[in-house]
């Protein structure tokens, strides 16, 4: 979603547009960025219970983990150095 609009686990900045003029681009999305900082981001992050917990901080957070947990895991990361970079500095292997 584009404006900083809250997802499950997080904003998207910008509207998906792309201006070819790089300026006029950096303006927009340092504006998206402002602006989602500003209306959802910080008063998330600041709206606090009795106890001083942010709750809606905190599901946003757990969301972010979930919803990368498998692309980022080190179970990827060794398999990708194995396939990317051992396998093919070992070159063909003697039998």
């Amino acid at each position: 979603m584009g404006g900083g609009l809250p997802r499950d686990n997080g904003w998207a900045i910008g509207d998906g547009s792309i201006n070819p003029d790089t300026a006029a681009q950096d303006r927009a999305d340092a504006e998206s960025l402002y602006r989602a900082l500003e209306s959802e981001v910080v008063p998330r992050f600041f709206a606090r219970d009795g106890a001083g917990l942010p709750h809606e901080w905190i599901r946003t957070m757990k969301a972010s983990i979930e919803s990368v947990v498998a692309p980022f895991s080190a179970h990827r990361m060794v398999r990708d150095y194995l396939v990317g970079s051992y396998l093919p500095a070992a070159g063909p292997l003697a039998g």
